[in-house]
């Protein structure tokens, strides 16, 4: 990963607005949790469909919705998660038309692998000093605008 300044000078990226800095710390932190995940065989939607699962079996439509993007775009992230052994398709049995998704035991593992990853990785977790109340800031930005 590159290590040098994104600007000509610190003093660039300390006038940058706040918009633009979390913006562009947002893509760094996600480009370097890919190479995490990459090394699991996840990508991040896989990632938010393992933790949306949890134990449960979920239909894909609602699996979707819970992760907030279309049904096309489960249907992939579905697909992947399946050819590399981490998520199944079953019927559901209160109505045999409707399939369920669920986590297979390998992938609640990767799952909790994914997590370790990240909680040991000190560019992913721990780059902040006080990583919770950062945590608690993001939880406050997303609930009131996600709304």
């Amino acid at each position: 990963m590159d290590t040098e300044p994104l600007a000509g000078s610190a003093e660039d990226v300390r006038a940058w607005p706040t918009g633009r800095l979390l913006s562009v710390a947002a893509r760094l932190i996600e480009a370097r949790w890919a190479v995490l995940l990459e090394q699991l065989d996840l990508t991040h939607a896989g990632l938010v469909a393992l933790h949306t699962l949890g134990g449960d079996a979920l239909p894909q439509r609602v699996l979707a919705h819970r992760c907030r993007v279309a049904d096309q775009t489960m249907s992939r992230i579905v697909d992947r998660l399946r050819r590399s052994g981490f998520v199944e398709r079953g019927s559901d049995p209160q109505d045999g038309r409707r399939v369920l998704i669920s986590a297979t035991s390998e992938g609640r593992k990767v799952y909790q692998r994914a997590v370790v990853a990240e909680r040991h990785d000190p560019v992913v977790w721990g780059a902040l000093g006080n990583d919770e109340a950062f945590r608690e800031k993001l939880l406050e930005i997303v609930n009131q605008l996600g709304r």
